[in-house]
């Protein structure tokens, strides 16, 4: 489960990425808390805007910046790229603590950080290969979402009980200190031990070979679609969790704290579950999809507190045990030399949803309830499913099998297309280029 961290320039970038995650969820939950309570009356769609204007940039320079992830060296990319996120995270902290920090300072400052995080993210999920080499990729990539939800664990119930004492611009600025680790951990990488990969020289062509490529792989296109509904309309937690508590159970900014950190209670269990599995399946994906679709729906009609706590383990698992494995999915199958514009796509349609997922979640929550706004997130789940199922069911050989001698409920899924080798199907790299420079 763990044969990962024992690459040594992987156990450094976790432990480094370990301690900025948890000042990132930090950071989200003193913001969201800020706009919903200090900036705003209770004003639902306010964060969503907020969210839209942080994922948005994606949007606009995502695939542009799986061109720089696959011509530039991802160690000196991120360290530029979390200077650039610590620099605006300083800057927020700032005005807040100042006391003139109005609504509009914090969407410009969201967007900023939206630039920054667009170009981050694929050469972030890019450089883990260089770390750990391919044959080790899958169970990287798992650790590294488990990572990410154990400070989802612990960051926003730190910023719960430090925006009670000490406010939320300090939170804000503690997540700007701890950006240093990364780049602590960076500096400390054995440069001859990682696995670099040959760059991409600028040429003609190489952005749309990138999104031909995804269109000659059915598989992909898929997954995409399911990510693209589920970004826009289903991952929406700080919408989701503020709202519940705030607004729904009346709670304050501890109890939305723990609510954040329940839910990464599931989010780690499914990251580690995923990492124990020697590569990614689609069935997964889908089965983890059907469960959002269905701990979403049993969240929004949970009567109390505590026990929509308690529903958010499930949302927790599903959501993440359905990522990991597509992200890892996406990995895993395509060739190194595109891979940075293949990431840079699938984040551009998982993250640029929220610029419409989020305002519209926002405002069904603050017209209808915010019960309703979950109730959208299990439709999406539910779209995502049928989208993959349908597809399976005409194209690679889906269908249900009992057991011999077995009862009904023990029914499992077949699918075939898992051991599909899509890759040595696809078309080589270099025709595909070739096509694209003379379109």
């Amino acid at each position: 489960m763990f044969r990962s961290l024992g690459v040594m320039n992987y156990r450094i970038w976790f432990a480094g990425a370990m301690v900025s995650n948890i000042g990132a969820w930090m950071n989200r939950t003193a913001q969201d808390w800020l706009i919903l309570t200090e900036l705003t009356n209770e004003d639902a769609a306010a964060v969503g805007i907020a969210m839209a204007l942080q994922f948005g940039p994606a949007l606009l320079i995502g695939p542009y910046a799986g061109l720089i992830a696959d011509r530039i060296k991802g160690r000196r990319l991120l360290a530029i790229t979390q200077t650039a996120q610590g620099l605006v995270a300083a800057a927020l902290g700032i005005i807040v603590v100042l006391g003139v920090a109005e609504l509009w300072m914090v969407y410009v400052l969201a967007a900023l950080l939206g630039v920054a995080t667009a170009v981050d993210a694929p050469v972030r999920q890019t450089f883990v290969g260089e770390l750990v080499g391919p044959s080790q990729l899958p169970n990287a990539v798992s650790l590294n979402s488990a990572s990410f939800n154990t400070a989802r664990l612990i960051g926003p119930a730190v910023a719960g009980l430090l925006i009670a004492t000490i406010g939320s611009g300090w939170v804000i600025i503690i997540n700007a200190v701890t950006y240093v680790a990364t780049l602590i951990a960076l500096a400390l990488m054995r440069g001859d031990e990682l696995h670099v990969m040959k760059k991409e020289k600028k040429g003609r062509g190489q952005l749309r070979a990138g999104v031909m490529y995804v269109r000659r792989r059915a598989d992909l296109v898929v997954i995409f679609t399911m990510v693209f509904l589920l970004g826009t309309f289903g991952f929406n937690f700080g919408i989701f969790t503020a709202t519940m508590a705030r607004v729904e159970f009346g709670r304050g900014a501890a109890e939305f704290g723990i609510l954040s950190s329940v839910l990464a209670i599931g989010s780690v269990t499914g990251a580690l579950m995923s990492a124990r599995r020697e590569r990614p399946r689609l069935r997964v994906v889908v089965l983890a999809t059907l469960g959002f679709a269905g701990s979403t729906a049993l969240a929004a009609v949970m009567p109390t507190y505590e026990l929509f706590a308690v529903s958010l383990v499930l949302i927790g698992f599903t959501s993440l045990t359905m990522i990991t494995s597509a992200n890892a999915y996406v990995q895993t199958t395509t060739r190194p030399a595109i891979r940075g514009r293949v990431m840079a796509l699938y984040l551009t349609i998982f993250m640029g949803g929220t610029p419409i997922g989020a305002p519209l979640l926002g405002f069904v929550a603050n017209e209808a309830g915010p019960r309703w706004a979950l109730g959208v997130a299990a439709l999406a789940g539910l779209a995502a499913a049928a989208v993959a199922i349908v597809w399976m069911r005409g194209r690679a050989n889906l269908r249900l099998r009992r057991p011999r001698g077995g009862s009904w409920w023990r029914l499992r899924v077949r699918y075939d297309g898992d051991d599909y080798d899509w890759e040595t199907a696809t078309t080589e790299i270099a025709v595909v280029e070739a096509q694209a420079r003379k379109g």
